[in-house]
């Protein structure tokens, strides 16, 4: 499993935003630069991460972004998912009516909890944590 590279461009824009001054609002353009995304491409990113209710945004000549939340209060799964939805390591995890082997798959426990595992250290994952650890 591979997240999409839009996904990882809005984790380093939450993270550029988490590292900012929670009052001051970070013009896109800087953001883009910093982290070296398209800023075309960082519009969009920001435009779905506003409308998950992860940042807030603001035109004009004092405009910007910034969070609309703590980094502590924000997790690495809530950025993940707001741009490429649900994970799913595989369609009978969540799904139980796709394989014809569901009652004697062997794997299907394996999926599960691999699909648990990585959800559960996601979403323990919060910007401010990140803020601390070496980069």
């Amino acid at each position: 499993m591979q997240i999409t590279r839009q996904a990882d461009y809005a984790v380093r824009a939450v993270l550029y935003l988490s590292r900012a001054r929670q009052a001051e609002r970070s013009p896109t353009s800087a953001i883009a630069k910093d982290q070296n995304i398209p800023p075309s491409f960082l519009a969009k990113i920001i435009s779905q991460l506003s409308i998950s209710g992860l940042l807030r945004t603001s035109r004009g000549a004092h405009g910007g972004v910034t969070l609309a939340r703590e980094p502590k209060d924000i997790s690495l799964l809530e950025v993940v998912e707001a741009i490429d939805g649900p994970i799913q390591l595989n369609e009978c995890v969540t799904n139980t009516d796709t394989c014809s082997f569901e009652e004697n798959c062997p794997i299907k426990s394996v999926w599960c909890d691999a699909q648990d595992a990585l959800v559960g250290r996601l979403k323990r994952t919060n910007f401010a944590d990140m803020l601390v650890q070496p980069t």
